[in-house]
């Protein structure tokens, strides 16, 4: 093989990753780059660009898997979604987006106990997953328990400072629990 064509093979071998989730390593800069956004723009095109990463395993069984989850979601088939999750989890238990989908569908199943511990899965796997630090905040909502969702939201916004909702939430809390009106 000519060294050129050797080269070049060996850089795209380097710089593409086999797989896309939480340990890709495009990530480091990516979250860099969402630290450092000056626009709601320009930080949601971050974010679309982490949330892309996140949701591929690189499995194609398990790719399918989480966008039958998905579609599942989006027509109101918890169950169909729950069982494709689960498959999901089953399959490769170190790829933390399958956990964080899982929970959104406990969450909206309203089973928040499971929804808290694959939150947790979530976090050991991929520590900044910000969208799972706001359901987490969510679940503590609905739960009532408003130093925790606070502890959570301001985990969110810590790893992305432009979650307008979580932030909102912040700013609610830290009121309710002061005793100041909202």
């Amino acid at each position: 093989m000519r060294p050129a064509l050797l080269a070049v093979l060996l850089l795209a071998a380097i710089t593409v990753p086999a797989f896309a989730r939480q340990d890709d390593p495009r990530l480091r800069d990516l979250f860099g780059d969402l630290q450092n956004a000056r626009t709601s723009t320009e930080s949601r095109l971050v974010e679309q660009k982490i949330w892309r990463i996140w949701s591929q395993d690189g499995n194609a069984q398990v790719d399918a898997l989480m966008e039958l989850g998905a579609n599942a979601m989006q027509a109101g088939d918890l169950d169909a979604a729950l069982d494709a999750f689960n498959r999901v989890v089953a399959l490769d238990d170190s790829f933390a987006e399958g956990f964080n989908k899982r929970a959104t569908v406990e969450f909206m199943r309203g089973d928040y106990d499971a929804s808290v511990a694959d939150i947790e899965r979530t976090l050991k796997l991929e520590p900044r997953h910000f969208g799972a630090l706001s359901g987490l905040g969510q679940i503590y909502l609905v739960l009532n328990d408003k130093p925790a969702a606070l502890k959570a939201f301001e985990a969110a916004l810590k790893v992305n400072p432009h979650l307008t909702g979580a932030a909102d939430m912040v700013e609610k809390l830290k009121k309710e629990l002061s005793g100041k009106p909202t």
